[in-house]
């Protein structure tokens, strides 16, 4: 017979002990051990067990907890642990076997609760050490979410960049220490946000106001991004992104980065999705640092030239080569990238359309050449100034 687990890690709100499931207590009572923050372990005033003050940063405290392996060890958590909770973390480190979880309501369903908005509808973030930019991809009229923040100052932060954004009108609901005696729900515009907030504290957003709305498809404008000038345009990314076909979950290797446009749409269409842009300047390298964040999405950015650049990598689902193409990276990415994995890459010059051709008569794929044309004054009337000729190949190899 399997032994019991040696943990257990219980969801704690606001409300102290009156709020936990009998499982919960008869953990609490059994516990030689319990570790929690110093506000959960304030909520339970009578345990008789040692307690153990959860450090920050919150990394430091699993040494301390894998010390106490084989004792009957508690670990205190805000409502559900495993919904933007420790409990994940928690169990990414011990054996499915070593431990057993106990929820109580999350904040985002207290917060639901007292709104009556559908949970399943609603966008739900934890914000404690994420950046506000994390919202941009989501800011749009009608849009509602709910956010855990890291404290009051944070959300009247929240408050300033919606505002700055254009989405000052925006309805906010401030939901202080749900489902305890300290519970308070004021409601503002966020560009009428005031007074002092507690901790800890949620915050409910219906989106509203003339901001600037992030599309949805492929193919933002290009004025969504800082350049120097080198970058996919809108038209070619849209086809670039069509031919490279993010799915849910994928990672992308934007090899060439310029202005990080491709690889954050690619972020954009998921936010499951992971990408990697690969530029040899250090300034475009910082500037695509700044539109990533500025954008709202997770883009990792190495300073390198392909292949070198690309050893220390995660492998790719999809790889797009918008910069740098040589016969050297072609070959090694052939070597390189696992089979099924989708390439794709521009080229302009002749020479780099060479290489193109060469390597589909290798190993096939789609070429595609597209011209493109924009209307544009000529004298008093108006004609077509036509840009480069780009080919695009596309193969999975």
């Amino acid at each position: 017979m399997a032994e019991a687990p040696w943990l257990t890690i219980i969801g704690l709100g606001e409300d102290g002990p009156e709020g936990l499931p009998p499982a919960s207590r008869a953990a609490l009572r059994a516990a030689e051990v319990v570790l929690g923050p110093p506000r959960h372990l304030s909520l339970l005033p009578d345990l008789a067990s040692e307690r153990i003050a959860w450090p920050v940063p919150f990394a430091d405290g699993l040494p301390i907890l894998r010390a106490l392996r084989g004792r009957r060890v508690v670990v205190l958590a805000s409502g559900n642990p495993f919904w933007f909770g420790a409990g994940s973390v928690i169990a990414r480190d011990l054996a499915p076997g070593e431990w057993t979880a106990i929820p109580v309501p999350s904040s985002f369903s207290l917060a639901a609760s007292r709104l009556g908005w559908p949970i399943e509808a609603t966008l739900c973030l934890g914000l404690h050490a994420a950046p506000l930019t994390r919202l941009r991809p989501h800011l749009a009229p009608g849009h509602r979410m709910i956010l855990l923040m890291r404290d009051g100052a944070a959300v009247a932060e929240a408050a300033r960049y919606l505002t700055a954004l254009g989405f000052g009108e925006s309805r906010l609901w401030v939901l202080e220490a749900l489902g305890g005696p300290r519970e308070r729900v004021t409601s503002a515009r966020a560009d009428d946000l005031r007074g002092e907030i507690a901790h800890p504290v949620a915050l409910a957003v219906d989106v509203a106001g003339p901001g600037r709305v992030i599309p949805r498809c492929s193919g933002i404008e290009d004025d969504f991004f800082a350049t120097d000038g080198q970058i996919t345009r809108r038209p070619m990314r849209a086809l670039a992104l069509s031919a490279l076909a993010p799915r849910s979950g994928e990672t992308l290797w934007d090899i060439g980065g310029g202005s990080g446009s491709i690889g954050i749409e690619w972020c954009l269409a998921d936010r499951a999705n992971r990408a990697t842009s690969i530029e040899p300047r250090p300034d475009r390298a910082a500037r695509i640092r700044a539109n990533a964040d500025r954008l709202g999405v997770d883009l990792g950015v190495v300073e390198g030239r392909a292949p070198e650049a690309l050893d220390a990598l995660p492998p790719p689902q999809a790889v797009f080569i918008g910069g740098g193409l040589s016969e050297a990276l072609l070959a090694d990415l052939r070597d390189r990238l696992a089979p099924g994995t989708r390439l794709v890459a521009h080229a302009v010059t002749l020479e780099s359309e060479a290489l193109l051709a060469a390597g589909s008569a290798r190993l096939g794929g789609e070429l595609l050449r597209v011209s493109l044309s924009a209307a544009t004054p000529l004298g008093g009337r108006r004609g077509w100034t036509a840009a480069y000729p780009v080919v695009q190949w596309r193969v999975v190899l």
